[in-house]
């Protein structure tokens, strides 16, 4: 599930970004922009759910478990950021300028965390990638 929902988050990212710094520049495209921010919340909140069951499945806890304790930190930070977004659109407690630059926090965000899960997973690769023949005999010493 992860692996379909995470694409099409970053590309619901993608497009809101542009959505909310266009509306951010030039006043236009308020509605675009919001239901763009919601649409990104609401994937969000569903690969979250999902990952926490994937987790839970794997490393016998919701969150916070010991491989993912940094990235699950982060994704409460960009959670707490979306959900900020959100009421602060329910409420009017904020601007709209503003609700959008919490946005934008959130994005950031946002940014970080993939940064986290592609860096682990990139690292995991790495190990698990096989030592060529040819190398492997050059680090015995050739004693083989």
């Amino acid at each position: 599930m992860q692996g379909v929902l995470a694409p099409i988050q970053f590309l619901v990212f993608l497009v809101s970004v542009c959505l909310v710094v266009r509306y951010l520049a030039t006043g236009d495209g308020e509605w675009a922009a919001t239901l763009s921010i919601l649409l990104k919340t609401l994937l969000l909140y569903l690969i979250m759910f999902t990952g926490s069951l994937w987790e839970h499945d794997v490393f016998g806890k919701y969150l916070f478990a010991r491989p993912f304790f940094w990235e699950d930190v982060v994704s409460m930070l960009v959670l707490a950021l979306h959900t900020a977004y959100v009421l602060a659109l329910i409420t009017g407690a904020l601007d709209v300028r503003q609700q959008m630059i919490v946005a934008l926090a959130g994005y950031a965000a946002y940014v970080l965390n993939a940064a986290q899960f592609v860096w682990k997973l990139r690292t995991a690769r790495l190990q698990a990638r096989p030592v060529p023949r040819a190398a492997a005999f050059a680090l015995s010493g050739g004693d083989e």
